[in-house]
């Protein structure tokens, strides 16, 4: 048994197309642009932008590989044949068998090139070879409903059946003609947290913190562009092009209230959207602990919700704001990029001021915002150490100051603060901290069990006598003990995690996850909801020194 000799791969298929002029040179560049994004054959990708056909570009791969070709959508392949080759060996190699012809077995491949493969199926069939080249996507698909239907092959793979689970990627044009506003309701309808555009990759949403692909082939970089162009003003697509990413606030009257951020990687656009809710929930609906209402009313001190993105930090905030706001009769001062809940005025006056339309930035706006008579300063996310330095002289100067910051759990929130400064500023920060800091509320949304969901799980750490001279003494890695031991003022999100776990909202996996302390959360579930509430004899961490 002998295989065919390798052929001469002919010039690179893009020259090819343009030379031949079955594409333009701009679509060829559109077509490598998304083929970076994808990682898909840059004839695949042709095909699925509409910029060649299947048979045409069968006949060009055809001309540069020398080598005969097979259209697959007009191929039925028998069950027996099908059975030939194991399913992890087509998959290996990107090979379909077709059947025997003139004393030869016919294989449709992806690298009909590929001699150690030929070898290895010549060898599992027991008859010579004869390589066919076949688009990567055909192959790709045809490999997946063989997946879907392993173990239960039972009928031929008909090329009617692969046209059809293909129509999705040559069909591009679809894509170009839906709206914006039907991938905004089904977000909607979906209940998902995000909507994500990329080039490269069909129409996302994130749901229960994970990527779910909708419906539709690869988006390319103009369709996303196109999307931009529908989200935004003028005026927004000239701050976009100078500082190359966006974020903003958008009402559709049909439709409601998103925050959007569009933004630049490998020289095409992205997009996220997410959605707002108008009405601002309130601590019950959001499962939040009853006492964070003690501390939003309070007079002053530095409040911190802490978490990564995506896990409500902001949700939390607005209705702690909206607690102030109904309570209490304060001026409350906002500095939110973008703005995402509109507070009307209640028993208090909220100024809702957004990065970009009414302050340059953060720090420009927390420069002045101690003359504009506040009570409580609410800022949507501290990112430099003037904005740190800001909040941390209003809180020491009698004011509320309630902020938002990216940190795992609520020791490296302390840690990031403190660190952001140079060494000789450090420890007067550390005082500030220690004098001025009330509470530090880490958060996660973590997906419930039965899939209709998530469901917060908190850390809550609080001022106390022993934590302010920890942070003092700069031994902030001790307070982690402190929070193990869930007692009244501190209390760790391994025990929330157990709790939930108890409850039968999450699974122990999902907990895992987000865990901080693996060995302790899994010491939690073996003794049991007991060892929950227990409280353990106090033990002296750290003295004054």
């Amino acid at each position: 048994m002998t295989s065919s000799p390798p052929a001469r791969r002919g010039p690179k298929l893009g020259e090819l197309l343009v030379s031949c002029q079955l594409i333009t040179q701009h679509q060829l560049n559109e077509a490598r642009r998304l083929q970076d994004q994808s990682g898909e054959k840059l004839g695949s990708v042709l095909v699925g932008m509409d910029y060649l056909t299947v048979d045409l570009l069968l006949e060009s791969l055809g001309r540069q590989y020398s080598r005969p070709t097979v259209n697959l959508f007009s191929t039925d392949i028998p069950v027996e044949t099908l059975r030939l080759i194991p399913l992890e060996k087509m998959k290996k190699y990107g090979a379909l068998p077709l059947g025997v012809s003139s004393h030869r077995f016919r294989v449709a491949m992806v690298d009909p090139n590929d001699i150690a493969a030929t070898r290895e199926l010549q060898f599992i069939l027991g008859i010579s070879v004869e390589p066919l080249l076949a688009p990567s996507f055909q192959i790709s698909a045809a490999l997946t409903l063989l997946e879907k239907m392993e173990g239960k092959l039972q009928a031929p793979l008909l090329g009617t059946d692969l046209l059809k689970a293909c129509a999705r990627r040559t069909r591009v044009s679809e894509v170009r003609t839906a709206r914006l506003e039907e991938l905004l309701s089904r977000m909607l309808q979906e209940e998902a947290s995000d909507l994500l555009l990329v080039a490269g990759a069909p129409p996302s949403i994130k749901k229960n913190n994970e990527l779910v692909r909708l419906p539709g082939p690869f988006l390319t970089p103009q369709q996303v562009i196109d999307y931009a162009r529908k989200l935004t003003t003028e005026d927004q697509l000239k701050r976009f092009s100078q500082d190359r990413e966006l974020d903003f606030a958008l009402t559709l009257p049909e439709l409601g209230r998103f925050r959007v951020n569009i933004y630049r990687q490998r020289s095409s656009v992205s997009i996220a959207v997410r959605p707002i809710v108008e009405e601002i929930p309130s601590l019950k609906k959001l499962r939040l602990p009853g006492w964070l209402e003690e501390y939003a009313l309070k007079t002053q001190g530095l409040i911190l919700i802490t978490g990564p993105n995506g896990h409500g930090k902001t949700t939390t905030m607005a209705a702690m704001v909206d607690i102030i706001n109904s309570k209490s009769r304060k001026n409350v001062i906002t500095i939110e990029d973008p703005i995402e809940y509109l507070h009307r005025h209640k028993s208090s006056n909220v100024n809702q001021r957004e990065v970009g339309l009414d302050t340059e930035s953060f720090h420009v706006g927390l420069r002045h915002v101690l003359r504009e008579a506040p009570d409580v300063i609410v800022i949507g996310e501290m990112r430099d150490p003037e904005s740190f330095a800001i909040a941390l002289q209003a809180a020491d100067t009698g004011h509320l100051v309630i902020s938002c910051v990216h940190a795992n759990n609520a020791v490296l929130a302390v840690n990031r603060i403190i660190d952001v400064f140079p060494p000789e500023q450090q420890r007067q920060i550390r005082v500030q901290m220690a004098d001025n800091m009330q509470l530090i509320f880490n958060q996660r949304l973590v997906a419930r069990k039965d899939g209709s969901g998530r469901v917060l799980a908190y850390e809550k750490l609080t001022n106390s006598y022993r934590v302010k001279n920890i942070i003092r003494e700069g031994k902030e890695h001790q307070i982690r003990a402190l929070l193990q031991q869930s007692m009244e003022d501190f209390r760790s999100l391994d025990v929330s995690l157990a709790e939930l776990c108890y409850d039968g909202l999450i699974t122990v996996e999902a907990a895992l996850h987000y865990c901080q302390d693996e060995s302790f959360f899994k010491e939690l579930m073996r003794k049991g909801r007991g060892a929950l509430s227990a409280k353990p004899a106090d033990q002296t961490l750290s003295k004054p020194g």
